[in-house]
């Protein structure tokens, strides 16, 4: 196993972004601090509104300007914001002009995910094998475990050939920061069977079958919608546009069902009697479900960990993105991507070497 960086973890913070800014924020720093005594942080953003963390050990504040806005294009965040606190922030992972160490280990924020995809793509560029970066996250399962997504918005398109690739990065992911080192990979489809989906799944399907076969990673196969709350497997990879719809969708069913659970128990005296005897029961339910503890997406193939936080968190949410990132810096994420992408084209470099020799060999 890769062995763990020594303390402390660096994270650069986007103290800006999201919908509240530093009213979430800093409250989510303070309680990371105090659960990890190993961690430092560079809280970017404006002087002015981060005056009250002036004094905190284990930070400093790094000036920013300027902020991206959840609703600024891509465009404004690239070329009109370059001292936006969330350009700022994934500068700190960057080794500066004279070769000096990268600062940071990992950055969050909260900002507008497109933008943030879009400025840490430019800025950070992508690791040699990787095409597209993508954005990966866990859910909860049945077996009381997570299920580990990607794609989640980043690519609405993908070639099969970014299928494997998200597959290879989910692998790195759930190794670094789960401890998994075989962690099993479900291609989402529309039925188990290998003959079903589009040519694109098909296609993904059979790359993965051989990265399987050649031990670069544990497949499992094709795998439906419902599987990825049965826990069928560590890993779920599917497109971009089909994951973001699975997410909102699932969270939206998530939010519908405690609206009805709170509804029933609020129709009579009756049922609000039984809802003070059910209190155990519905926070234990509220808890297993409540996905601020989820919160903290990964987007994988950069040459930097950056973690992207929902827009609406609030400080505990929030604090657990900060733990997610500590976790994964922590953990060498960057290196297990790298290791497995490398072994992945190193084989495929032997693979057409054999390929070359058998076709010489039968001329």
């Amino acid at each position: 196993m890769t062995a763990t960086l020594p303390e402390p973890i660096r994270l650069a913070v986007d103290c800006m972004g999201g919908d509240h800014g530093p009213s979430v924020t800093l409250p989510a720093c303070r309680a990371f601090l105090e659960k990890h005594p190993g961690a430092e942080l560079l809280l970017v953003g404006q002087p002015e509104a981060l005056t009250a963390a002036a004094a905190w050990p284990r930070c400093r504040i790094v000036a920013a300007s300027e902020v991206v806005t959840m609703d600024d294009p891509v465009e404004v965040a690239l070329r009109r914001k370059r001292n936006s606190s969330m350009r700022v922030a994934i500068q700190q992972l960057k080794a500066d002009r004279d070769g000096n160490a990268p600062l940071a280990h990992a950055c969050v924020s909260a900002g507008n995910t497109g933008a943030l995809m879009a400025v840490a793509r430019y800025l950070l560029k992508t690791l040699d094998g990787i095409d597209r970066p993508a954005i990966a996250t866990v859910m909860p399962n049945q077996r009381g475990r997570f299920t580990t997504v990607l794609d989640l918005g980043a690519n609405v398109d993908c070639t099969a050939e970014h299928l494997l690739q998200f597959a290879l990065m989910g692998s790195a992911l759930v190794a670094a920061v789960e401890g998994n080192e075989e962690p099993s990979v479900g291609l989402l489809n529309i039925g188990e069977e290998a003959i079903k989906g589009s040519e694109t799944i098909k296609q993904a399907g059979e790359m993965l079958r051989a990265a399987g076969a050649a031990g670069q990673l544990n497949f499992f196969g094709n795998v439906e919608g419902n599987d990825i709350f049965k826990g069928t497997t560590d890993i779920v990879v599917c497109d971009g546009f089909v994951g973001n719809v699975m997410l909102k969708t699932s969270e939206g069913l998530a939010t519908m069902i405690g609206a009805f659970i709170k509804e029933e128990f609020g129709r009579n005296v009756f049922t609000k009697l039984a809802a003070v005897l059910a209190l155990p029961v519905l926070k234990a339910f509220k808890h297993r479900v409540d996905h601020r503890r989820f919160n903290g997406a990964a987007l994988l193939g950069l040459r930097g960990l950056v973690f992207k936080s929902h827009g609406s968190a609030d400080a505990f949410a929030f604090e657990m993105a900060l733990a997610r990132a500590y976790d994964a810096a922590r953990n060498r994420l960057l290196d297990r991507v790298h290791d497995r992408i490398v072994a992945t084209l190193q084989a495929k470099v032997g693979d057409a070497g054999d390929n070359a020799t058998t076709v010489a060999q039968a001329a």
